[in-house]
């Protein structure tokens, strides 16, 4: 029976050569000399502290441009309200989103069931499994999810006949 997975993974190791390149890039820019301006992640949080609000709005610009280039969705990244740090700095602490969240889940699959589409969806975990007795229906399945805004970049992997 053809089936598929619908998953939501970070490149971790792309992710980390954007970062380092945007922080290049920081560091020879003639606005940003002199400044102390840092970007650093760890694990699934991301820690950007600028001089003051203009610059972290640059920074984050200037990241979500690295993304792009190394072709890492810029939506992995959960941007939240900056607040005060020491030494006169604003410090940013985003979250990176990995997994496909329960209520995109139940939102993908009644979505697809309004289709009436013959296949079954399964959650397991963070990942959705899709399942159904023709590939057409998978594939007209993959086409109506890849038109389903959840502000998340999703990947369809082990498709299988």
């Amino acid at each position: 029976m053809p089936s598929f997975d619908v998953i939501s993974k970070i490149n971790y190791q792309e992710f980390d050569n954007a970062l380092s390149n945007c922080l290049r890039e920081i560091s020879n820019r003639y606005d940003f000399k002199g400044l102390n301006i840092s970007i650093e992640r760890k694990d699934k949080t991301v820690t950007t502290l600028a001089t003051d609000e203009l610059k972290l709005k640059q920074v984050n610009e200037l990241l979500e441009t690295h993304l792009v280039r190394r072709k890492v969705d810029p939506r992995v990244l959960s941007i939240k309200n900056s607040e005060g740090a020491s030494g006169g700095t604003i410090r940013q602490v985003s979250d990176l989103k990995e997994g496909i969240s329960q209520e995109d889940a139940k939102k993908i699959i009644a979505d697809i069931k309004k289709l009436k589409l013959k296949i079954q969806i399964k959650i397991q975990g963070d990942e959705l499994r899709v399942d159904g007795k023709k590939r057409d229906d998978l594939q007209e399945a993959i086409a109506a999810i890849k038109e389903i805004d959840i502000d998340q970049p999703i990947d369809f992997v082990n498709f299988r006949d």
